[in-house]
């Protein structure tokens, strides 16, 4: 939580996009430094997924710039490949393989993407899950798991790539209460642990806990940003002031 500068390493620069008639993202500006957590936070369809999956191109911009440690997101082909592999991105739904065993969904990308040996990539891989907690499940299949478990999983396997950067689109919103937080503490070690991140989510006791810096999105717009302590004690905008009254009450 250092007042530091950081090296940028995702640089959002005047980024447009629309949904037929809708402006999803407007003129959107927003630097992630290397190592920084950054949540973003605001109400539905402020356009906060899209931005997150603007950042590894799987929404297409139409204006701006996106770059990521300095080289601009390619268009497509074996180099937007590479860059999928740089970016680590966990869903709601866990995209897991459902045919594919726990071990062998984490042990893909590496193996096929990065060209890591077998015998290494099945190593880390034990490791990654020891690390979310569920290296007891290796020889299992997604579907004998609680959805808690799929998506520690699924961090697992995006951390499996050495990624740049993990995105999280609202990794929690699909999970029973009890098991939101067995995630949210795979995450929030994560962050200590100097990973950038880019997460999207309403969980507003993890944004407070882990986040470095706190982005509220509404209608397309990034409207204010701040340390956690201060964007949740003091927000200077009153859409943020109008949003917290409205959740933080309850």
């Amino acid at each position: 939580m250092s007042d530091v500068a950081r090296e940028p390493l995702v640089v959002l620069d005047r980024v447009n996009k629309h949904f037929g008639a809708l402006h999803v993202l407007k003129d959107v500006d927003l630097t992630i430094g290397r190592g920084e957590v950054v949540v973003v936070i605001g109400p539905s369809g402020s356009g906060k997924s899209t931005l997150c999956r603007a950042i590894n191109r799987l929404e297409t911009i139409e204006s701006g710039s996106i770059t990521l440690d300095g080289q601009p997101l390619p268009q497509e082909g074996k180099d937007l490949a590479r860059l999928r592999a740089d970016v680590g991105m966990v869903f709601q739904s866990f995209n897991l393989f459902a045919h594919k065993s726990v071990l062998e969904n984490v042990v893909l990308g590496p193996t096929r993407v990065r060209r890591v040996p077998r015998v290494e990539a099945e190593r880390r891989a034990r490791e990654l899950l020891e690390r979310v907690g569920v290296a007891d499940q290796a020889d299992k299949h997604p579907a004998q798991l609680s959805g808690g478990q799929q998506q520690r999983v699924a961090i697992a396997r995006a951390l499996a790539m050495d990624p740049k950067v993990m995105l999280f689109d609202e990794p929690t919103s699909a999970l029973d209460p009890e098991m939101i937080n067995e995630v949210l503490d795979v995450m929030t070690g994560l962050a200590r642990s100097g990973m950038t991140m880019v997460v999207v989510t309403h969980e507003m006791g993890f944004a407070r806990r882990a986040a470095d810096r706190v982005v509220f999105m509404a209608d397309g717009e990034v409207v204010e940003q701040a340390a956690p302590e201060r964007f949740f004690t003091a927000p200077t905008s009153v859409r943020a002031q109008d949003f917290l009254s409205k959740i933080l009450t309850h």
